[in-house]
């Protein structure tokens, strides 16, 4: 007979799998569907650590989210895993893999100096049909060194859930595709309406300029009322221009590039801040490989948001911002201040983000988030009271899967 503590968790389990999957079925953010697999994988089997990887088509993860570690314990990882090992194995093998100790296989490889000692492991790959999509992980069974591995109704459950991923990493090609269906759409409509606009205002400027032309002698004044007019038009087809372009694509990447785009914002946001008392903000950078015009976007984007909090509520004295290289290709920014710090996720417990300050900070933090997942990366946020905070991203250099 199952006691009330067995029906509260069978309940606890059954909502973060009907969230995960209503996460998916609504068509909401695939990083976050993703998100809350791994995390119902981890809780639900009760492992110590869980982990789901997306491959990118070249030896490494396009995408790699894992629960169980601290955003300090997966900085000090390194950049993501290559496919090794058992890694590999799982992402060729269409069969679970239920290990009692990972590293007395054969087929185990290596990790990180920084990397959690593993016994117990539990690997799903995610498939659609014959196709496999990434793969599920989870390490040791909780609580740690039970001396338990993991059994078939463990593996059973996070086939389960493997499935759902599935659904999920198939609606974001669906939808990657229906985003390009819809961008060459939306392009043809703004070639339209630039002819049907612009080109009306530039077929006028050239008659008004003709008729300013040939009343310059016989009647001068007429000719600076037509002036005018010319240069009323030529106003409204800038403002056109502007509008119909503005939104595709910050026009400072596309002059400059993304290190002198943000060293030309930098500089010029250091110099208002020293005028008004306001924190130093650097910015050093290292040369780095071309990224796809997407990812230029994410990583501009996470630094200005990056920098909006700090400026709104670290009450820094310093912000120091630098952009490099990843080892495998890509660019990793940091954005570091010295300012008062906060109570990061991990380490506040329930009563985190109790103030109108932290809930603006979570939401900005949860945007970056968003950002980063929709070009492969992630973001690392490390953070403690008076010990200021450090925001950082990684991208990777090649299309996400």
């Amino acid at each position: 007979m199952s006691t009330t503590a067995d029906r509260s968790q069978a309940l606890a389990t059954l909502h973060e799998l009907s969230q995960a999957v209503l996460t998916i079925s609504r068509h909401l953010d695939t990083g976050e569907a993703l998100r809350r697999i791994v995390r119902a994988a981890r809780e639900l089997v009760g492992a110590e650590y869980a982990a789901l990887g997306v491959p990118d088509g070249a030896g490494s993860f396009a995408r790699f989210l894992v629960e169980g570690m601290t955003d300090e314990q997966w900085a000090a990882m390194g950049p993501l895993p290559r496919q090794h090992g058992m890694l590999s194995v799982i992402l060729h093998d269409p069969r679970p893999q239920r290990l009692d100790d990972i590293t007395a296989d054969p087929r185990f490889a290596w990790w990180p100096a920084a990397h959690p000692r593993l016994t117990a492991f539990l690997g799903v790959p995610i498939r659609d049909c014959d196709e496999i999509l990434g793969a599920l992980f989870l390490g040791n069974t909780a609580p740690p060194g039970n001396g338990r591995g993991f059994t078939e109704q463990d593996e059973e459950l996070l086939t389960v859930l493997a499935a759902h991923a599935a659904i999920a990493l198939t609606h974001a090609r669906l939808y990657e595709r229906e985003r390009e269906l819809a961008i060459a759409e939306e392009r043809t409509r703004l070639a339209r309406e630039l002819h049907d606009a612009v080109a009306q205002k530039l077929f006028a400027l050239r008659l008004t300029a003709e008729a300013a032309g040939g009343l310059v002698d016989s009647d001068p004044r007429r000719a600076r009322l037509h002036l005018g007019q010319i240069s009323a038009l030529a106003k409204d087809a800038a403002e056109e221009l502007r509008a119909a372009v503005g939104e595709l694509r910050p026009a400072e990447l596309d002059e400059d590039g993304l290190a002198v785009a943000m060293r030309k914002q930098i500089d010029v946001l250091d110099r208002a801040q020293q005028s008004r008392g306001g924190p130093r903000v650097t910015f050093r950078d290292e040369p780095i490989s071309a990224l796809p015009p997407a990812h230029e976007q994410v990583v501009l984007r996470v630094a200005q948001e990056a920098l909006h909090n700090a400026l709104r509520h670290a009450r820094a004295k310093r912000i120091e911002i630098t952009l490099g290289p990843l080892p495998r290709g890509g660019a990793r920014l940091s954005v570091v201040d010295d300012g008062v710090g906060f109570e990061t996720q991990a380490g506040a417990g329930a009563g985190a983000a109790t103030n109108a300050n932290a809930a603006e900070r979570g939401l900005g933090l949860a945007s970056m988030r968003e950002r980063a997942d929709s070009v492969g990366g992630r973001v690392l946020v490390t953070s403690a009271p008076g010990e200021g905070t450090a925001v950082r991203l990684e991208v990777p250099g090649g299309r996400p899967a």
